[in-house]
């Protein structure tokens, strides 16, 4: 699919500002393309009857909360007066009506402007308040995310799209370039040669991402040219020679031994056949684990506009606040923040040193890896003759088949139920299990499972920053918040942790209580009639952000899938430190 911050081109390519000093969101200075080589046009989730049984199911749209409430509203103060003598009077009331008022009230910013439900210690019991009510405040000390206003006195129209813009070359947001020896817009073209399924323009055949033609490398060459051609109709043909691309695999292509041999063949693929520049290191490349996450916080904090240029001219007390941006999958959740200045911190890999904008930021990244996921599997033979398993993190009345992996590889298949066992309490006593909070921690503090972590209440307090939850938080989040959505998208949600516990609480009580909450939306129904497993999910986030993460209930956190209209994830992040980060080599 090709994205940009505005609507100037087509869906699979995302857009960072032009390389100039004031790089606008508008107009597009780098590409980035996400290979997208699924067969169908969008990403869709399949049930299945028969599963391993894991702590969640990986299946969710990766196309990169809370119910609203009314945000509270300062209330002036008021005095009762008392008649006195007439001149004191008059005095007093000269004094109330010229003296400024303190206003009072405190709501939770969200870059949509969404309205925030902070559920209390119970369970939000009623349905949502109206969302057009009390929208919440801007958050402080944020520039604006909008494109710099063009130069005074300045008659050139802007573009409203790439097809209408006469010159893709220029600009109208500024008029010096980045740096003496670029181009005043500069192009770059970041591939994302991963296995996910993105919706795309159209439906086209193929695989998973370069790991689906691991016995074919020239056909893995040959999956990127849709995408490469594309990049030839937006690129300036003026600017091709000097439009670094680079190509990045992820996780799929990880475990491959053919890894090296189809690289080879992608990197020349594009030698031969495009007038791209390679930069001389890293063109194509499987990408590390840590820089997959980095680059997806710097996406983030880029389009919140805390990385911008002009925040950074900011005075440092001035500077806006960056997102702490965790990430939960199928099998493994990780966390990148900027630690507050003067933080404990431990050395070791945990730590990541940024350069972007001409600084050096320190972040602390974490990938733990806590499960297997979720598989499909053939259905049994006889589903009757298999032993049935109590099971409290499944929905009540409802039932999943999975296939349980035993000892030396053996494989049983069994009937979860959830009866009338099913509840958010005696699934959070398991959850906690299985996070291990008190397993052996060598260096102190640690999350779970024994793997250390600064301690988020002193590197990362509420007054550090917000929380942003991608991914598997979002997507199973964002329905229950928005169901006359139909499970359509919505940008962003902001709430708070408790959200979560308390909708894993109407969740896990089952049909009865779902059509007491959303009886009028079916197509949630049907969902969570599908996914009994819901249920275990949501109790799981709570009890990684509550137990092993150790915020606080009422910590403000968003859900976010897209930050006006790009998608949140590394490919964008990437493709702004290609641009600014690279010495580019103008191909001859």
């Amino acid at each position: 699919m090709v994205q940009g911050p505005a609507n100037s081109l087509p869906p699979d390519f995302t857009l960072p500002s032009p390389s100039s000093s004031v790089p606008p969101p508008a107009r597009s200075s780098a590409v980035s393309a996400t290979l997208s080589p699924g067969p169908s046009s969008s990403a869709t989730r399949t049930r299945t009857t028969t599963t391993r049984m894991a702590l969640m199911s990986p299946t969710y749209d990766r196309l990169e909360a809370g119910r609203p409430q009314p945000g509270k509203q300062g209330k002036f103060k008021r005095f009762a007066w008392k008649k006195f003598a007439l001149g004191a009077g008059v005095l007093l009331a000269l004094v109330w009506l010229f003296v400024p008022r303190e206003k009072r009230g405190m709501s939770l910013p969200s870059w949509g402007g969404s309205p925030t439900w902070e559920p209390g210690n119970t369970p939000y019991e009623g349905k949502p308040p109206n969302p057009t009510e009390d929208a919440v405040e801007s958050p402080p000390k944020r520039p604006s995310s909008k494109p710099p206003a063009a130069p005074p006195n300045s008659n050139t129209p802007h573009p409203a799209s790439f097809e209408t813009d006469l010159d893709p070359s220029k600009t109208t947001h500024c008029t010096t370039p980045h740096s003496s020896a670029s181009s005043l817009v500069q192009y770059a073209l970041m591939i994302d040669a991963g296995g996910e399924v993105f919706k795309q323009t159209e439906p086209r055949e193929g695989g998973g991402g370069l790991s689906a033609y691991k016995a074919d490398p020239a056909a893995a060459a040959a999956s990127l040219t849709g995408l490469l051609d594309e990049a030839m109709r937006v690129v300036p043909a003026a600017l091709r020679k000097c439009t670094p691309v680079q190509v990045k695999a992820t996780a799929g292509l990880r475990q491959l031994p053919e890894a090296e041999d189809l690289l080879a063949a992608v990197e020349a693929h594009i030698r031969t056949s495009y007038p791209f520049a390679l930069p001389a290191k890293d063109s194509v490349v499987v990408m590390d684990g840590a820089d997959e996450g980095v680059f997806a916080w710097v996406t983030a904090n880029y389009l919140l506009g805390a990385l911008r240029p002009e925040a950074a001219a900011l005075p440092k007390a001035e500077q806006p606040l960056t997102y702490a941006v965790l990430d939960l999958g199928g099998a493994s959740t990780q966390i990148v923040f900027a630690p507050k200045d003067g933080a404990p911190l431990h050395e070791g890999e945990h730590k990541y040193d940024l350069e972007f904008n001409g600084e050096t930021r320190v972040l602390i990244h974490r990938v733990v890896e806590f499960m297997a996921a979720l598989h499909d599997t053939p259905p049994p033979a006889s589903p009757s003759q298999m032993p049935v398993i109590s099971n409290p993190c499944l929905s009540r009345g409802t039932e999943r088949v999975v296939e349980l992996v035993l000892d030396a590889g053996a494989k049983k298949n069994v009937t979860m139920d959830g009866g009338d066992v099913g509840g958010f309490d005696a699934c959070r006593r398991i959850v906690d299990l299985v996070l291990a909070k008190d397993a052996v921690c060598a260096v102190r503090p640690c999350a779970f499972g024994g793997v250390y972590q600064p301690a988020l209440s002193e590197a990362f307090p509420p007054a550090a920053g917000r929380v942003l939850l991608l991914s598997y938080f979002y997507d199973r989040v964002a329905p229950l918040v928005h169901p006359e959505l139909e499970l359509k998208e919505k940008e962003d949600l902001p709430g708070t942790v408790d959200i979560i516990r308390d909708f894993a609480r109407i969740v896990c009580q089952g049909r009865e209580r779902w059509l007491e909450e959303w009886g009028t939306h079916t197509a949630l129904i049907k969902e969570l009639e599908g996914r009994p497993e819901w249920c275990l999910d949501l109790t799981f986030m709570h009890g990684l952000l509550q137990t092993g993460y150790e915020f606080e209930g009422d910590r403000g956190v968003t859900f976010g899938k897209k930050i006006e209209g790009t998608e949140l994830g590394w490919c964008l992040g990437a493709g702004i430190k290609l641009v600014g980060g690279v010495d580019v080599q103008c191909r001859v």
